[in-house]
This record gives C-alpha cells, structure tokens and sequence, in this order.
C-alpha cells in the first residue's frame, strides 16, 4: 500500500504540469470569547494544472475554510495563496465555486442564472455568443430542453446541474467544489458525478473537491488529500489514485485495489 502514496502514481495527463494552486504556511485564525482558536495552521499544498483533487477530513477540520480561503471569499490569517503564480485578492473569476446549496436566483430562468458570470467574463462577446456559451454548458449538464425554466419550477438536482453549468461556463482557471452533491439523493449523486467529470475531463480545469463521502473521493479525483482533526488542522496524508481516464464507474468498483483505497482512508478518518 504504501507504493500507492508515492507521485508516481500520477495519471499521465498530469506529468510535466506544472502547480496550478500553491498554498503555503496558510494559517486562518478565529477570534473567540476565550482567545484566539487556530482552526487551519501551517497548511501546505501544493496542486497542479489540471489535477482533480478531493480532499477528506472530520466535520469541523477546516476543509470549507480551506475551500473559502481560496475562493477568497475568506481573509487569510497568515502565510499565502497562489493561483497560477499570481497572489489571490479577494474572490475572482479565475475561481468557480459549486456550493452545497446551488445559490440561483430564484426569478430567473437557468440561461439567465448561468448569463451573470458569463456577461462578467466575456464583456466583449456578442450577445448571441454569451447566449450560447450559457446554451453550449446548460446542455452538457443535461438541460438542454430547459434553458427558459424559472429556477423555482426545478428539482434540486436539476438545479445544481445548473450550479455546474454556471461554473463550468465561466472558463475558471480553478473549480472549487464544496461537497456539490451533499444534499442528493444517492442516485442523483451518481448522476452528476458522472455529468461533473465527463465535462471536467474535456475541460482539464484544475479542480478542488470537498466531500464526506469515501467513494466519491476516490472515484473523481487524481489525488486524495486527508486533513487533520482541528484545531491546527493542516494536511495528514495524501493517497493517489492512479485509475485511467476517462473513468468508468463499473471499472472503478471492480478494479483490484480499489477496496485497499478505500480501507486506508477509512482507517485514517478512524484514527
């Protein structure tokens, strides 16, 4: 097992790439009544362009503070944040985030909710090419015959299909994912982590996953990262995960080692 941790194991459209995202001695400290409590310290991480990595912990770790801090919805404590070379300021296009709850604007129809972004990152495109950048992303989640539906008259699943879309569309050079799938039933959750990676795997976006789910984790991501318990949490270890792309579900759960990933980050959750 201890093999499978190694770089290595690295899928091979990640060889030579260089680090999409660094962050370094990140600290983030919450003023308390009782003092200070530290719940992220001396964090470091390293990802790189387009790698697609989950990352697992205990409620309360600092996983979403982590996903915030580089949305830069979330000031830093301390130590740095890099995204393509360049220090964060603040949130920025450059970083989409998919969040538990889809967030739409309940008035207005899925084109209309994935046209906000779209008109901010390409100000200098037509209106007939923002329409079908939104058109081109709302298909490729599987609304396709959906475009005018109000934000009101869709399912939660239908809803954040157009959360993904929405992101996906605004050609972010990172996507953030704060456990997307959380509040779905399983099979809607299998549905869209299918939807989430077959668009992922043409767009190559470097990717941030937040989850609780085990499975989930090894199923999209390149590389798992493990964060400790807070506070101070910082990163634990870390498992590759070398299973060829594109994947297959059925191929995943059926390969040899796939329950030896599974029991180890089990049994580092359980420590």
């Amino acid at each position: 097992m201890e093999a499978l941790l190694k770089e290595e194991h690295y899928t091979p459209h990640l060889e030579g790439k260089p680090n999409m995202l660094v962050c370094k001695n990140l600290k983030k400290v919450y003023p308390t009544p009782k003092g200070e409590y530290v719940v992220l310290d001396d964090l470091q991480l390293k990802i790189r362009q387009g790698e697609f990595v989950s990352i697992i912990g205990h409620s309360g770790c600092g996983k979403s503070t982590l996903l915030t801090m580089i949305a830069g919805l979330n000031p830093i404590s301390g130590g740095n944040i890099q995204v393509d070379g360049a220090p964060i300021i603040g949130a920025g296009p450059d970083r989409a985030v998919v969040f538990q709850s889809p967030s739409l604007l309940p008035w207005l129809t899925a084109l209309e909710n994935v046209m906000i972004g779209v008109k901010q990152v390409f100000p200098k495109a037509t209106k007939a090419e923002k329409i079908e950048i939104c058109k081109y992303y709302l298909d490729k989640v599987g609304l396709g015959n959906d475009f005018d539906k109000r934000a009101t008259s869709l399912s939660q699943g239908m809803q954040q299909r157009v959360g993904i879309a929405r992101a996906f569309a605004l050609k972010p050079k990172i996507l953030l994912l704060d456990e997307p799938f959380g509040m779905l039933d399983s099979l809607t959750r299998g549905e869209l982590q299918d939807v989430l990676l077959e668009i992922w795997q043409k767009e190559k976006i470097t990717a941030v996953a937040i989850t609780h789910d085990v499975d989930e984790s090894i199923f999209l991501a390149d590389r798992v990262i493990m964060m400790t318990s807070g506070p101070h949490a910082k990163i634990g270890d870390e498992l590759f995960i070398p299973f060829k792309r594109p994947r297959n579900r059925r191929d995943v759960l059926e390969h040899p080692e796939y329950y030896d990933y599974r029991g180890y980050l089990i049994d580092f959750l359980n420590h």
